[in-house]
This record gives structure tokens, sequence and C-alpha cells, in this order.
């Protein structure tokens, strides 16, 4: 536990550099906290919350700047909220008309980018009925094979999975023709509720494949379509504009979609905000991005995820009540339609 110094400390540190962008040091906090500490006193506790992974030094600097760990310890337990003004409020409101669905997801996803200046996404309900096509493993190497699945509203998605053992080509085959002949046209729920009971009798090469595509469905697939708005306004960003290593891993995960559905899709099962900062998240793995989410509901139901994307140092006491304003705002819209 850091003691109340340290936090208050830590907490002024991790605003000024948000509100900056600069490393902040020992003779910073000592003008600015308002604590009645000497600089030296203020040093011992800095390397106090650098030894402990809060805080670190920038090679350029004697200041200190926020880790992922100190900024996740600021969200949690030091962060005031700054809650929305009434006219931002009824903006929100104003654009959420429910007169079209389709066009409140739209509505919503841009005006998280417009409000915070970074990457909006909603991701849409999720689609009842939808049933299995046809399955199709391709063998790429040794252990590792192509999963290819068809659902019955044309969607098809791929995915690599790593097996115990190798496979022949003829194995897989068998395999899928086995899948497609027992679970074609079943919707995926349904296909999940008989796997639970009919793995135990499946031979072993074909229960392990089975295995890997419902887990691969379960994984973000049979939610809805996501819709991103500003993704591009990333790349204006001061702190990550020009790290074109980091930028170019962050559209590989947008291109891929995949991974950014399984956190949208962990994201609906939480109770309000939830935050991934830094690199926490292995679907995310940047430490230079965080992500800010909220289920949205229809008829009290959730049924989809409202987020932000944007560097790990945002605004959160803004950004923070922009989604769940947001969320809230979506689901009334929707219910009324």
């Amino acid at each position: 536990m850091l003691s109340e110094r340290a936090q208050t400390l830590l907490k002024f540190l991790v605003e000024r550099h948000i509100a900056d962008g600069q490393p902040v040091g020992s003779r910073a906090l000592s003008k600015f906290s308002g604590m009645e500490l000497s600089p030296a006193s203020i040093r011992n506790v800095m390397a106090d919350l650098e030894e402990m992974g809060y805080i670190a030094s920038p090679h350029t600097s004697a200041g200190r700047i926020p880790t992922p760990k100190g900024y996740r310890l600021f969200v949690d337990t030091l962060l005031t909220i700054r809650p929305l003004q009434m006219i931002e409020h009824e903006a929100i409101r104003e654009q959420l008309r429910p007169d079209d669905p389709r066009s409140v997801v739209a509505a919503a996803s841009q005006m998280l980018s417009d409000l915070t200046h970074f990457a909006g996404i909603v991701m849409t309900p999720r689609r009842a009925g939808i049933g299995l096509k046809h399955v199709e493993f391709m063998q790429l190497s040794e252990k590792r094979v192509l999963l290819i699945i068809v659902a019955t509203d044309g969607d098809v998605q791929n995915r690599i999975i790593l097996t115990e053992k190798p496979y022949t080509p003829a194995q897989l085959v068998e395999a899928a023709n086995y899948i497609n002949h027992h679970y074609a046209g079943y919707e995926f729920d349904r296909i999940r509720e008989k796997v639970k009971f009919e793995l135990s009798q499946l031979h072993h090469d074909i229960s392990t494949l089975m295995s890997a595509v419902v887990e691969a469905r379960g994984k973000g697939g049979d939610g809805g379509a996501m819709v991103m708005s500003g993704e591009r306004n990333l790349m204006h960003s001061e702190d990550i504009g020009s790290n074109m290593v980091s930028i170019r891993k962050l559209f590989d995960v947008f291109d891929q979609k995949t991974q950014l559905l399984e956190l949208l899709d962990i994201s609906q099962r939480a109770e309000g905000v939830k935050i991934f900062i830094g690199g926490e998240s292995a679907l995310v793995p940047l430490d230079e991005f965080s992500v800010v989410t909220a289920p949205y509901e229809v008829d009290g139901q959730i049924v989809g995820t409202v987020g932000v994307i944007g560097p790990t140092r945002m605004a959160y006491e803004r950004v923070i009540p922009i989604v769940d304003v947001t969320a809230k705002l979506m689901s009334a819209a929707l219910s009324s339609h």
C-alpha cells in the first residue's frame, strides 16, 4: 500500500504529465503540488514509486513519467471524474436519435471520435439465428492449421490454430466432413450446447478440431459488426503519431478485428465502464494505447459495447464520462425504437 503522501504525489505527477506530456521533476512537484515537502523528500518518494514500478525515468530527462502500472493505480483509486456539462450531454442525446438503429450505431462511433479526438468504436448487437454453413481445415505447417468458418449469413472467419499433434491433409478433410455433416445448419449457441455433451464421445482427432471451431466462434465470432471512426486521429497524437512501429501494429489489430471483437465481447460482460491500460490486455498488447469501454442495452438486455481507443496518456477524467454517457444514451435511443 502506498502512503497518502506517495498517492498524492503520484496523482499530481500523472495529472501534470497528462496535461503537458512532459516528464515531471521533483522541483515541479515541490512547487505546484501544494505539499510542504522539500525537493529532497519528494525525490525520495519518487525513487520509491519508481522502484515499485509506478513511474519511470526517460533517459533524456531527470523527470519521471507514469508507467501503465502507475496509470492503472491512478484510474482505479486516485482519479477524479469530471462530469459532462449539460450542453455536451444534450448534444450527444441529439445525435443519437432513435429513428434507425443503424444510424444510432454509426452516429455513436463518430461522436465518440469527435468528442475525444481518438478512435471511436461500437460493437453492434449480437446477431441471433446465425448458424454454421461449413468449415474447412488447411494445413499450414506440421502443427499449424488454418481454420475457415463460413456462417449461414455468408460471414467468413479465418483463424490459425496450433495443434498438439500433426494432422495429415486426409485427417483434416475427414474432420471437416464430419463436422459439416453433423453440425451444419445449427446455430452456434446450439452447437456449443451439443458439443459440451458430445466431445467426450467424439474421436480425439475430431474433438480437438471441433473445440477449435467452437472457441473461434466464441471469441467475438457471432457478435455483430464493428463500427469504427477516427482511426487516423491516432496518427496525429503527439504521443504516438511519430512512432510508426506502434501505429502499424495498432492498424494491424484494426484490420484483423478479431482481437478487438474479443476485447469488446469481454467488456460486454462488465458492469459499467471498463478500462484496459497500456497492453494490460493480451488482446491489444501495446503499451502506448488504452481502451475505455462500456456496454449498452436494448430493453434491459446488454447487446453491445461502445468504446474509445487512444494513447495511454489520455484525459481519463473526460473520456470515461463520454463513453459512459454515450452507452446510456444509446441504450435509451435503441430501447425506445
